[in-house]
């Protein structure tokens, strides 16, 4: 994956729920239970939890390019309640804003990882709450780890072979072209 440059692949997982904050305009309330990146240069995840947010920012802000799924108006919303540094001046592929862009709808990361790759997540975000009131945090920082992953080859995937692939609402499958 590497071309010389420090991509970092991102994901966090949150500690409470929208309904529970009061909807989307609260993203900074969810708070940060954990996050994972995966970095290029060494080809490692790294694991980090709410104690550990300075190296994470540090670590998106070393990146020449930070690559997520829904991670500027989401991952970056509730990471900017921890720091001062403004997050959305990180060169940064959205890979959610790139799809929408591209077909002028919102397609999910499982939908994708399962029409491109033959793959499916392991949970979702809701789970990952549960699994952070019950203490299981291992768990937490897998489900998220596998989910930087599938961004990951989705991100290799698209920029290989410059379409991603998704299953419209009829179950057909369709091409998304992409340009990262």
């Amino acid at each position: 994956m590497s071309d010389g440059q420090t991509t970092v692949v991102f994901d966090l997982e949150t500690k409470r729920l929208l309904r529970e904050v009061g909807g989307h305009q609260h993203v900074r309330k969810l708070g940060l239970s954990g996050a994972v990146t995966y970095n290029t240069t060494d080809g490692k995840f790294r694991r980090y939890l709410e104690k550990d947010v300075k190296a994470l920012v540090e670590e998106l802000r070393s990146a020449d390019l930070v690559v997520g799924f829904n991670v500027i108006s989401f991952d970056y919303e509730v990471l900017q309640a921890y720091t001062g540094f403004p997050l959305r001046t990180i060169p940064t592929l959205d890979m959610l804003d790139e799809v929408y862009r591209r077909l002028g709808f919102r397609v999910g990361l499982d939908v994708l990882a399962q029409a491109t790759l033959g793959t499916k997540k392991s949970a979702d975000g809701l789970m990952a709450v549960r699994w952070y009131r019950q203490g299981e945090i291992e768990k937490l920082l897998d489900y998220c780890q596998q989910d930087v992953e599938v961004t990951r080859q989705l991100y290799e995937y698209g920029k290989k072979f410059k379409y991603l692939r998704f299953k419209d609402r009829y179950g057909r499958s369709k091409l998304v072209p992409v340009s990262w």
